[in-house]
């Protein structure tokens, strides 16, 4: 076999891509890194200034360990680069207490947390609404409600994560192309990833493709069903001072009803001025590429009026900024990690279906430890589809 220019290819260097390709720069190979933007963002699912991060993942105890990982790994990041990546907050889980609410197909999504956290001995508590309004007055939950508190929750910096491992993976020899869209990728004679892009051709012996609510453009017919794209919006609220402070009041997650869209989740924002806030839309979308990317005053009014309405303290009736980002869905809300059919050189890692960036920085070491064929830290079986 012909020696290939590049023995791994990234393609998509979102929240995956740029964790799996620092991870590959370290090995000594010849990695490169392909992104149709600039990373980071603001047309994919990785921007919005935060994500939650908790350790006790109700979506399933398979993502326990790769989260608990992610943790460590961002924690190296930051000594690595002297930059906070992770502030550890503490966060809130909320149950209004009527019929036990889904969140991304996890039936009973409030037990099988404290479950979780009981079998992963992650700190914990769990009382009710009277003691939530004694702690955190920003919360109106009823008082029969139930509440989760894990103190090592808290907020990642998703722009800042993956600006940083793009960095070290350049720093470490790995070659990114920037505004190079991929038209398609197919197997080479001899062994090997052929890959097309509006820059030319490139070849490399394997190929990771991350690329998120892309990642239909690479799939034959009968897999692309497989998958939904969701759009959803983030907003900015302004707060009233001494409410919503950083490092005061935590992360928190809410669920209010039966419908798995009856959910609300927000966080004390950067700027120490507003409260991010948002829920979560499952309606299917057509193309990323035609997604409107504007948020319309009706969404922000409907916002405001079915979400947050009654269960907010201290926060103004308005929105001052809101920004749409993308969900790429699966029907169980797992992972998938897979070979391209009939395709072995190219690995597959979507979708995240909404709950992915905690879990980016572990999976993202295993992708690279798997494309290297070494033994993983955490375990991927979970997430194969064969």
């Amino acid at each position: 076999m012909q020696r290939k220019p590049f023995d791994i290819a990234v393609i998509g260097l979102g929240a995956l891509g740029s964790s799996a390709l620092w991870q590959l720069s370290k090995s000594g190979k010849r990695i490169l890194g392909i992104d149709q933007f600039s990373p980071p963002h603001t047309m994919g699912s990785t921007h919005g200034e935060s994500r939650i991060t908790r350790l006790a993942v109700g979506e399933g105890m398979d993502f326990v360990p790769v989260v608990k990982r992610s943790h460590e790994i961002w924690r190296e990041l930051e000594r690595e680069t002297g930059q906070e990546v992770m502030i550890t907050t503490g966060g809130l889980l909320f149950d209004s207490g009527g019929k036990s609410w889904s969140k991304h197909g996890s039936e009973g999504f409030f037990a099988r947390t404290v479950k979780f956290s009981e079998e992963g001995n992650i700190p914990h508590e769990v009382f009710d609404g009277r003691e939530l309004k004694r702690r955190f007055r920003e919360f109106n939950l009823e008082d029969e409600g139930k509440v989760y508190f894990e103190p090592s929750a808290g907020i990642l910096k998703p722009e800042l994560a993956v600006s940083l491992q793009l960095s070290l993976a350049e720093k470490n020899g790995a070659v990114i192309k920037t505004h190079t869209k991929v038209f398609g990728v197919q197997p080479i004679s001899d062994g090997g990833v052929l890959i097309r892009t509006n820059h030319g051709d490139f070849e490399a012996g394997k190929a990771l493709i991350s690329s998120g609510p892309w990642i239909k453009d690479f799939l034959p017919a009968p897999e692309k069903s497989h998958f939904k794209i969701c759009r959803q919006l983030l907003h900015w609220i302004p707060k009233n001072k001494d409410f919503f402070e950083l490092g005061k009041t935590p992360v928190f997650m809410w669920g209010f009803g039966e419908n798995p869209e009856d959910f609300l989740y927000g966080f004390p924002s950067l700027d120490g001025q507003t409260i991010k806030m948002a829920s979560e839309s499952f309606m299917e979308r057509g193309h990323p590429d035609t997604v409107s990317r504007e948020v319309t005053s009706e969404e922000q009014l409907a916002f405001l009026k079915e979400k947050i309405s009654g269960r907010i303290h201290g926060i103004e009736n308005r929105i001052v900024d809101s920004k749409v980002c993308l969900y790429t869905m699966t029907a169980d809300a797992n992972f998938v990690i897979d070979e391209m059919p009939d395709f072995p050189e190219v690995l597959i890692a979507s979708a995240c279906s909404g709950h992915g960036f905690k879990h980016s920085a572990g999976l993202g070491e295993a992708l690279a430890e798997q494309l290297l064929e070494k033994t993983t830290k955490v375990d991927l079986k979970p997430f194969l589809r064969k």
